[in-house]
């Protein structure tokens, strides 16, 4: 059990009744519906560039998820070049993970990586390592039994993945998963770019487009009017 300060930013393990959590539950409640109607459960989040908030909205959707629908979700730290979800919580770079059972470095089952960190409800699979490419592994018959062994231990499988724009990483591993959420972070990420990367994925797999750091009034929720929906809620916590 890895124990670490979690950023106040992950809004959904440190702040769960406030605005900026609620605007999570939108997001789960249309993962959930991609679930309920085709079985869209292994999702992959992604962003045209660096900073864009992909890892940001990786640990929110899964605390969401978890919490909020009691069901088991499992967060893949996808990044193999850059881990960030691992990171994070404080997991020392190295420990076996994603990586190594792709590489099917050793016999251990997936179970056998996984990581709880506090205070998170659900488990986190580490980036882990390999002397093999990266392009290699996500072209290799393994990945998809990793997946496939994920989505028969969890409801919810969400992988944290490369940006798209640098490297394709990201766009390769797309083919494997059952839908892709592209981070955007508003009024920053380039129209050019997020186009280029939305170029370099099938239509059909994006499930979704996120606008990261969005502070434009939405219906007024800056009014007061708004405020005892979510303080009410704190209070009672």
């Amino acid at each position: 059990m890895t124990t670490n300060r979690i950023d106040e930013h992950f809004v959904s393990l440190t702040a769960p009744d406030t605005f900026a959590a609620e605007r999570y539950q939108g997001l789960r409640l249309q993962i959930e519906r991609f679930r309920q109607n085709a079985d869209r459960r292994v999702i992959a989040i992604t962003s045209p560039g660096a900073g864009d908030g992909k890892t940001l909205t990786s640990v929110n959707l899964a605390a969401v998820l978890a919490r909020e629908s009691n069901a088991r979700v499992l967060l893949i730290d996808a990044d193999l070049r850059r881990s960030s979800a691992g990171i994070t919580f404080g997991i020392a770079a190295g420990t076996p993970g994603f990586a190594d059972l792709i590489s099917g470095h050793g016999t251990r089952p997936l179970s056998a990586l996984i990581q709880r960190p506090e205070p998170c409800p659900f488990d986190l699979l580490p980036s882990g390592s390999s002397s093999a490419s990266i392009q290699q592994l996500f072209r290799s018959p393994r990945l998809k039994e990793v997946l496939d062994e994920a989505r028969r231990e969890y409801e919810y499988v969400l992988l944290d993945t490369p940006p798209l724009v640098p490297v394709f990483d990201a766009a390769v591993l797309a083919r494997a998963v059952d839908g892709v959420i592209v981070v955007v972070a508003a009024d920053r990420t380039p129209r050019k770019m997020l186009a280029a990367a939305l170029d370099l994925l099938e239509p059909s797999t994006v499930v979704g487009i996120v606008f990261n750091a969005d502070n434009s009034p939405l219906f007024g929720y800056n009014s007061s009017a708004y405020r005892p929906y979510f303080t009410a809620r704190a209070a009672r916590a």
